[in-house]
């Protein structure tokens, strides 16, 4: 950039200066807020933590359903198989 030579060109870069200035002091102010951080970061880990329980809840609640419903998959799977062998039977003959 080139150097300003009229007042107004000075004091644009003055505004310039200011802005960068303020934006600077605003993201260390942030960074330098370790409560507002550290309430940020356990919102975060809750967030997680409940996204968890849920996927695991949802898991349990497949792993119960299968468990109860077994006997009736083997019985459905032992009457297909009498079945195909009364077919198989019956075209043999």
């Amino acid at each position: 950039m080139t150097k300003p030579e009229t007042a107004p060109e000075i004091q644009q870069e003055i505004e310039q200066t200011r802005e960068r200035l303020g934006q600077t002091v605003e993201a260390l102010a942030a960074k330098a807020d370790v409560k507002a951080r550290a309430q940020a970061k356990a919102g975060e880990m809750r967030a997680r933590a409940q996204d968890k329980a849920a996927e695991l809840s949802d898991r349990v609640r497949q792993s119960e359903m299968v468990r109860h419903r077994w006997p009736l998959a083997m019985t459905a799977t032992g009457l297909l198989a009498i079945g195909a062998a009364l077919v198989w039977r019956q075209l043999e003959t």
